[in-house]
């Protein structure tokens, strides 16, 4: 779910073209854009280079920004041997400076306007977009991702294995809670159950995971048979009680910022006052009101990537800030074993998707690796309080 830059393209002179030379003007105007991120083009001994298999390629792209280059992969329009490192060249190159805006046609702008004036992540909405992705085939998520299905950046700090480093995270998360046994834990956006399987076997506590996807809560009871979980099919914003914990891996991006406030209300309300609660999101570094096109129309629809200061405005008269952790840098290896993981259990994978699918959730890993390698996104951990801890809270890392 992971925002990418759009494509700026100095504005060509303003003078009637031929439609003969149309073409040709859009191919020089795109080269300028992948020759500023030092991008060759057509360079077979380059892992990185974009071999441009359509002419049409270059008008698609002028026209429909980041939409029409990831549609022009998977329609194999274009190819290359490293996705992930042309989209991290992308990224320095046109993003990082927080001031060059990318065009992006009329999808992003009609889409960027929505956001600004409607609620594209009221309740009902928000449960479709995310059935859309999380309810997907079961066996694509087990053969991409680790043993206990989480599907949030793994912690590498000590970790060589994906399941090490998935394990390693859920205990840190653990530990800067500090849970013990007994208490009783708010799981919002549970996934498949991983943290709360995990957290009552290892800790002892009780936990009450919620998600609005249908498939993906059946089967996290199912992985949480026997142990002290309820999973429940719910919006967050309807939850009740009171919680010794609260965590959040990964659900925060489907929130959307007209409902940052209310999510932040939610963790108060539902928190005793000496509780903690842990919230792991992927940061964007501007605010806005969208994602990635692409990004937006075939993967994660409706999601936004938030901002510091949407953050900090929203938890403001709700939450004190105890600990923030930027552990960006571990989402582009995780993104890498799950595309290693995906690759390598296509052919068992193949017969239940077209095609053209493979190409399309490769973009997806690989794009969004390179995102994360370039550091136009990131990955936070918060842990707030209601009221602030006595004495100080103690960051572990």
């Amino acid at each position: 779910m992971i925002a990418q830059p759009s494509l700026e393209l100095v504005e060509p002179p303003r003078r009637r073209w031929p439609p003969q030379e149309l073409p040709r003007l859009a191919e020089r105007l795109v080269r300028r854009v992948f020759q500023r991120a030092a991008i060759p083009i057509d360079d077979a001994s380059c892992p990185y280079s974009l071999r441009v298999r359509d002419r049409r390629f270059y008008r698609r792209v002028l026209v429909d920004g980041t939409l029409g280059l990831g549609e022009a992969y998977v329609d194999g329009w274009w190819e290359c041997d490293a996705v992930d490192e042309l989209t991290a060249r992308l990224c320095r190159a046109l993003g990082g400076d927080g001031e060059t805006r990318l065009f992006g046609g009329l999808y992003e702008l009609g889409h960027g306007l929505a956001g600004r004036v409607l609620n594209r992540q009221r309740a009902r909405r928000a449960a479709l977009d995310v059935a859309a992705h999380y309810d997907r085939d079961e066996a694509l998520f087990a053969a991409m991702l680790d043993k206990r299905l989480i599907y949030s950046c793994a912690y590498w700090k000590r970790a060589r294995t994906l399941d090490d480093a998935q394990e390693d995270k859920l205990d840190l998360v653990c530990r800067k809670l500090g849970l013990r046994a007994g208490q009783r834990v708010l799981d919002l956006g549970c996934g498949w159950g991983g943290f709360a399987r995990y957290a009552a076997e290892r800790y002892g506590v009780r936990v009450v995971g919620v998600t609005v996807a249908r498939r993906q809560g059946e089967l996290a009871a199912r992985r949480c048979a026997g142990l002290p979980v309820e999973i429940r099919l719910q919006d967050y914003r309807s939850v009740a009680g009171r919680f010794d914990r609260i965590v959040s891996l990964g659900m925060l991006e489907h929130v959307g910022p007209r409902n940052h406030a209310t999510y932040m209300r939610v963790l108060h309300r539902c928190l005793v006052p000496d509780g903690l609660a842990l919230v792991q999101v992927i940061g964007s570094r501007r605010s806005t009101a969208h994602i990635d096109p692409w990004m937006d129309r075939y993967i994660f629809p409706n999601a936004v990537l938030p901002s510091v200061a949407q953050l900090g405005a929203a938890m403001e008269p709700w939450l004190v800030l105890e600990d923030w952790h930027n552990f960006g840098a571990d989402y582009d290896r995780t993104l890498l074993c799950w595309h290693d993981n995906f690759e390598r259990r296509w052919p068992e994978l193949s017969g239940r998707y077209r095609p053209s699918f493979a190409r399309l959730w490769r973009y997806y890993l690989l794009s969004c690796a390179g995102a994360f390698r370039a550091r136009h996104t990131q990955l936070w951990q918060l842990v707030l309080s209601p009221r602030g801890v006595a004495g100080g809270y103690e960051s572990l890392r």
